[in-house]
C-alpha cells in the first residue's frame, strides 16, 4: 500500500476546514458493474448546484475513496462554494485498471471495466445533479495518476482535463491500453527524488510482489501529452515562490500553451519524493488548473 505523507500538509490548512469537514454530510453510492458494486463517496452539496463541474480524486494503490476525502479537505471546501461536485471512487479490491501490464492486481488480471465504472458515475450524477457532462475532471494520486491517464487515453470525450500526481506513463514494453491519440488538457506533479515512481523512469516497485513494470521518464511522459497536442519547441519556465525553504524542495512549472489548444503542464518538484511538496496544495494547484480549461 502507497502511504501519502499528509500529515504536514495538514497542518497548513485552516482549521475552519476541518470543522466543515467533521461536519459535512458524506454520501456513500454505488454501482454495479460486471457483477461488483463499484463504490464512490462525496460531501452531500448544502446548496443547490446548477449543472456543476465533476471533479474525480483518485487515491493511490492500496487506497479508498473514503480515506482519499481527508487528502483534499482545502480542494473540495474551495470546489463546493464554486459550483463543483467532487467524488472519491473507490478501486477494485484497492488497485486499478490502469494501463500498466505487469500490474499484478487483481483490477488488472480480472481486466474491470474501468470505463463503465466512470461512466456510470458520470451519468447518475448527471440524474442526480445534472452535472455538466463537457466539464469533467480527473485528479488522481500514484496508481490514481496512472488511471488519470488511462481516462485521459481512452475516454478524452468524457474528460476536460486531468492531473497525474507522482506517476510516469508506462513504457512500451509495459503498456496494455488502447489509446485514440487525442489530446486532452493535462497537468503533471511530480519530483525528481521520487523512489517508486522514479523521475528518469525505470521499475516500479511497490513491494515484495508489486512489481508494476517498467514507466517512463517524466519528460518523455510530457513530451507524449505535448506532441499529441502538436506543441513544439521548449515550454515557458516559470519558478515557484519557494513558501517553505525549511523542506529542501523547490518547484518549477514547465508550461505548453497556446490559443486552440489543450494546456500541458509540468510541475517539477525539484527535491520531492513520493508525497506531496509543502509549498503547493496539489489538490488546489489541479482545481485552478481545471477552472482554467
Amino acid at each position: 500500500m502507497i502511504k501519502i505523507n499528509n500529515k504536514r500538509l495538514a497542518l497548513f490548512l485552516p482549521i475552519s476546514l476541518f470543522l466543515n469537514y467533521a461536519h459535512a454530510q458524506i454520501t456513500k453510492d454505488s454501482i454495479l458493474i460486471e457483477n461488483n458494486y463499484r463504490s464512490f463517496y462525496y460531501n452531500t452539496p448544502t446548496r443547490p448546484l446548477r449543472k456543476p463541474n465533476l471533479v474525480f480524486v483518485l487515491h493511490g494503490s492500496g487506497g479508498n475513496g473514503r480515506d482519499m476525502m481527508r487528502s483534499a479537505v482545502a480542494m473540495d471546501s474551495v470546489a463546493r462554494t464554486n459550483n463543483t461536485l467532487v467524488v472519491y471512487p473507490s478501486a477494485y479490491k484497492n488497485y486499478w485498471n490502469e494501463c500498466r501490464k505487469a500490474s499484478p492486481a487483481q483490477a488488472n488480471v480480472e481486466d474491470v471495466d474501468e470505463q463503465a465504472f466512470f461512466d456510470g458515475m458520470i451519468q447518475r450524477l448527471k440524474k442526480r445533479y445534472d452535472v455538466d457532462t463537457k466539464r469533467v475532471f480527473a485528479v488522481g494520486t500514484s496508481g490514481g495518476g496512472h488511471m488519470t491517464y488511462k481516462l485521459a487515453m481512452t475516454m478524452p470525450d468524457a474528460f476536460r482535463a486531468i492531473t497525474a500526481i507522482i506517476a510516469n506513463l508506462p513504457d512500451s514494453t509495459n503498456f496494455d491500453c488502447v489509446a485514440t491519440g487525442q489530446p486532452v488538457a493535462i497537468m503533471i506533479i511530480n519530483g525528481t527524488q521520487d523512489p517508486i515512481n522514479p523521475y528518469n523512469g525505470g521499475p516500479v516497485i511497490l513491494g515484495k510482489n508489486m512489481n508494476m513494470g517498467n514507466v517512463l521518464s517524466t519528460d518523455r511522459t510530457l513530451a507524449y501529452w505535448a506532441d499529441l497536442a502538436q506543441y513544439k519547441g521548449q515550454p515557458t519556465l516559470e519558478k515557484l515562490p519557494d513558501t517553505d525553504p525549511t523542506d529542501g524542495r523547490t518547484i518549477e512549472r514547465y508550461t505548453y500553451h497556446a490559443s486552440g489548444k489543450p494546456d500541458v503542464v509540468l510541475l517539477k518538484v525539484i527535491g520531492g519524493k513520493h508525497d506531496y511538496p509543502k509549498d503547493i496544495d496539489v489538490h488546489l494547484e489541479a482545481l485552478r488548473f481545471f477552472q482554467k480549461q
